[in-house]
């Protein structure tokens, strides 16, 4: 098993090399994805200006339990209509070096389900 301090580092180093290859602008900015054990947190980024457009978490959607899958569909649904409000549409999906599985990968449909386009 892999201690919890190299999994990090392991996690940051990945979350590293996807970030060099992608940036979010005003028009299509970043959905960038948070995962704590408790918690699910969501932002929109626009990377150009430097500023968090749109921000989204299970602590936010008075949710029970944030760290199961449900709650990252519920956040999902919760930053797509944010995102709506404020006119967005398209975004990049940056899944911060997690895997594209689980409470990621159930947030990432959600919020397609709910409108969001990437």
């Amino acid at each position: 098993m892999i201690p919890q301090v190299e999994r990090t580092r392991l996690r940051k180093r990945i979350h590293a090399r996807i970030r060099r290859k992608m940036s979010g602008t005003a028009e299509r900015p970043r959905l960038n994805v948070y995962r704590s054990l408790n918690n699910i947190f969501v932002q929109l980024i626009d990377d150009e200006a430097g500023v968090t457009l749109i921000s989204a978490s299970s602590l936010s959607a008075k949710l029970k339990t944030g760290g199961n899958i449900a709650a990252a569909k519920e956040v999902g649904k919760l930053v797509a209509e944010r995102a709506k409000e404020k006119g967005i549409r398209n975004v990049v999906f940056d899944r911060g070096g997690y895997l594209y599985h689980g409470r990621v990968k159930a947030l990432a449909d959600a919020a397609r389900e709910a409108g969001l386009e990437f």
